[in-house]
């Protein structure tokens, strides 16, 4: 049996059978920072962008991002602890409306997991289907929109699995990107499989 853990100002939550329970929470600044700092900057979260940035610099880029109204930025939480960090963006408020043809509807999404204490088989795809799990239980949310670096092989490989279809390769400044989408109907298709 399964035993989930109650988290305060959880915003959503999912139960796995033979897994347990992932719940999402608002990030907070002060009590998340010192734990996403030490993600941000190791090694494995190259493509997050961040691994050469101090401590105050993090804080700022997320005290920015906090303060965004089309942003939204959250922490997954399983077992009682911080497990990932996720952001939710709404696609036509964001720079990446710049290199296609936006929907009414498009939210993009980025997500870290963070580093595991030990191995545990399908966590990351736990952690995926609940991220859209998540954005699909809401009904503004037609489609949703990744760029993961065009580098970046093991989230293209969860994107596939997960019903993401790409479209092309963009330029941003900071790297050469896939633009993928995930529709509500997409996303039912790959539950089903």
């Amino acid at each position: 049996m399964n035993q989930s853990i109650e988290i305060p100002n959880s915003l959503f939550s999912r139960t796995i059978e033979g897994f347990g329970t992932i719940n999402l929470r608002p990030f907070n600044l002060e009590q998340d920072i010192d734990i996403i700092y030490d993600w941000v900057t190791r090694p494995y979260a190259t493509y997050w962008g961040m691994t050469t940035k101090t401590r105050e610099e993090v804080i700022q880029e997320y005290r920015t991002l906090s303060s965004l109204p089309h942003y939204e930025v959250l922490i997954g939480m399983y077992k009682g602890k911080p497990a990932f960090l996720m952001e939710k963006y709404k696609a036509s408020e964001d720079r990446i409306a710049s290199y296609y043809q936006v929907k009414e509807g498009d939210f993009g999404m980025h997500i870290l997991v963070g580093p595991p204490d030990h191995k545990i088989a399908g966590f990351t795809w736990n952690v995926f289907t609940t991220i859209q799990a998540y954005f699909f239980a809401q009904p503004h949310v037609a489609r949703m929109v990744v760029e993961p670096d065009v580098r970046n092989e093991k989230i293209h490989a969860l994107n596939k699995k997960a019903g993401f279809w790409y479209q092309k390769e963009i330029e941003l400044p900071e790297k050469r990107a896939a633009l993928a989408f995930c529709e509500r109907a997409d996303y039912e298709m790959s539950r089903n499989n």
